[in-house]
């Protein structure tokens, strides 16, 4: 079974400190589920810009925001389908997460998210690659890695899965699980293309499964985004030979106490003076409940007809949402008679 090599340095240490101090923070802070729908889109257009960005895809955070509301733009088609995956697969991460034993099946099907209708050859997309490749300076030409021969990839992923599902991952921090199987999984290399991307979804699989990032507030992408050198850098430090991820690690976990800090500024700063907030505390909603204000949002109001239609629930079903939003306080009734519709109080 695969074995990660590492210490615990005081970086990576006060990195982890500095992360559960400012998690502690945002999850007692008072919230209405309207701002945490906006945290939450907001970090997944900035995770699907960035994560893209890295690997040259030249559309803006304007584009893509566009491109998360359903607006059509007028781009070239690959990278348009490459943000429209990406996305896709960060709204599939609380799907993904409940899988378990998370299987070699899976990881492919996340790789077919992210690729599907972008690959040069589409015989590529969501299979492990059959022929060596090579990661070159797209500058220089240089090669600046050579991943591990075709032939190994189906038990080195076996290998890399059999620890991943194993109990013992449950004693590791969660961030520090995140950044071992990024790395890992960029290591393997078992895709002709698509790798860092499905190694950053993997990732935000770990943190929601771990249930570090729940809420989906916090946009890792970002970060290394801001300097590529240094993610590519810090990529490169592992020695081969060694294997030790520690100096990796210790990248990873600054880029999670960056991004975290950054979610917990603005939650202060939407949560400061609400007196009512703060007798209340914060609302939690389920998943398909944030996906009802999410709608209500986006269209003012929602009937109950929309909710049976978006959602799948039958009358019982969508009265028992509806109850459980009106007693908490989040959605009011907006009209009567046959036309009943819901919206934000």
């Amino acid at each position: 079974m695969f074995e990660p090599n590492f210490q615990y340095t005081d970086k990576i240490v006060n990195n982890l400190t500095q992360i559960a101090a400012a998690r502690e923070v945002i999850l007692h802070s008072p919230l209405i589920p309207k701002w945490e729908v906006t945290l939450r889109r907001e970090a997944i257009i900035r995770s699907a810009h960035s994560s893209t960005a890295i690997e040259g895809n030249p559309l803006s955070l304007e584009q893509v925001s566009d491109l998360a509301a359903g607006r059509d733009i007028m781009v070239r088609r690959k990278d348009k389908q490459e943000v429209l995956n990406y996305l896709e697969a960060l709204e599939e991460i609380p799907e993904f997460a409940q899988r378990s034993p998370f299987k070699s099946e899976d990881l492919l099907e996340v790789h077919k998210t992210v690729t599907r209708e972008t690959l040069e050859n589409p015989g590529d997309e969501g299979v492990f690659r059959n022929r060596q490749v090579f990661v070159v300076n797209r500058i220089t030409g240089e090669i600046v890695f050579k991943p591990p021969e075709t032939e190994q990839i189906p038990e080195l992923i076996n290998e890399f899965l059999d620890w991943f599902n194993s109990p013992i991952v449950n004693e590791i921090d969660p961030v520090i699980e995140a950044g071992i199987t990024h790395y890992e999984v960029v290591r393997i290399h078992p895709f002709i293309d698509g790798n860092g991307r499905t190694a950053r979804v993997i990732a935000s699989i770990v943190l929601f499964k771990r249930g570090f990032d729940v809420k989906r507030f916090f946009a890792l992408d970002d970060y290394y985004d801001q300097d590529r050198r240094a993610y590519y850098a810090a990529l490169k430090t592992v020695n081969p030979n060694v294997g030790d991820i520690t100096a990796w690690l210790e990248y990873f976990t600054n880029g999670v106490a960056v991004s975290i800090e950054a979610v917990k500024k603005k939650v202060i700063g939407l949560s400061k003076n609400i007196k009512a907030l703060k007798e209340k505390g914060q609302i939690a909603l389920t998943e398909r409940q944030m996906k009802i204000v999410e709608k209500i949002i986006e269209k003012g109001a929602i009937t109950n007809r929309e909710m049976r239609e978006v959602f799948g629930l039958s009358d019982e079903g969508v009265r028992k949402e509806i109850s459980k939003l009106v007693k908490l306080g989040v959605v009011k009734r907006k009209s009567k008679g046959r036309s009943i519709s819901y919206a934000l109080v």
